[in-house]
């Protein structure tokens, strides 16, 4: 039971990574200020090899598994006139990404979903905020893309398998290693999200995830991030990887771990 002044947090899928950084940084505060109970799937691989099933499955936890809690929470909240929701998003939420395409269908409707319901829940003085961290270094993470590597692609034609295994994925793992943040920085930004007396409505956690989002709005037909990703992925491929090495270098961690503050 949460005590007078006791702020309550209800934090789904908190047996590991993010969600388990999160409910442990919160349990620790010193005032005892947060009530602590703590989701996400990921998909990856070509669009062709993967079953509706699966893909549903995504849909299932990543987009109506979001759309319950915030249905169960909302009666109570719009009572009380108070409370903040706190969603865990992606900026693949933002960005859509190669062979990331039913995960990113999945962050892109939530991000949707939250953004129509932001303006009627601020009418009942109820914030909603989402995280939209890039990379960041789970078992999970590791796991599925170990897994990925040695799997098959029934229903892929031979050039899309290799694009995806020989192309995609060593990229992959350059970007992780050059700016995935750890689930400790995560919990740390969404920490300052529910302690901010005006949260915003969205917290990229990477600042250097900053300008690729701003490359999508600053051009209204798409080509211009279409394109860039292209070229970046499969003519500059290369030259990418020498350039994430070089990042890795000069940052060495201090740009990753620099959550964006949401004040």
């Amino acid at each position: 039971m949460a005590s007078s002044g006791q702020k309550v947090v209800l934090i789904t899928g908190c047996s590991s990574g993010i969600g388990l950084r999160i409910a442990v940084l919160l349990a620790k505060d010193e005032k005892k200020r947060y009530h602590v109970n703590n989701a996400g799937v990921g998909l990856l691989g070509p669009v062709e090899s993967i079953s509706m099933e699966d893909m549903k499955r995504v849909f299932e936890t990543n987009f109506f598994g979001v759309v319950r809690m915030i249905k169960e929470v909302m009666p109570d909240m719009k009572k009380r006139r108070a409370g903040h929701i706190v969603v865990m998003s992606s900026v693949m939420g933002l960005q859509g990404v190669v062979f990331n395409d039913v995960y990113t269908a999945s962050k892109f409707a939530m991000e949707g979903f939250c953004e129509s319901m932001a303006v009627q829940l601020l009418k009942f003085n109820i914030h909603l905020s989402m995280i939209e961290p890039g990379p960041v270094h789970t078992e999970f993470e590791t796991k599925m893309m170990e897994d990925v590597a040695k799997m098959e692609y029934p229903g892929a034609d031979a050039d899309t398998v290799r694009y995806f295994k020989d192309v995609y994925l060593p990229s992959s793992k350059d970007i992780f290693e050059a700016m995935g943040q750890t689930p400790e920085d995560i919990a740390k930004c969404t920490k300052k999200v529910i302690e901010s007396r005006n949260p915003r409505f969205r917290n990229l956690t990477n600042s250097l995830y900053t300008p690729i989002v701003a490359m999508k709005y600053a051009d209204e037909t798409g080509g211009l991030s279409v394109n860039t990703f292209y070229n970046l992925l499969f003519n500059f491929g290369p030259l990418m990887h020498i350039t994430m090495s070089i990042l890795k270098c000069l940052t060495c961690s201090c740009l990753r771990r620099r959550t964006i503050s949401p004040n």
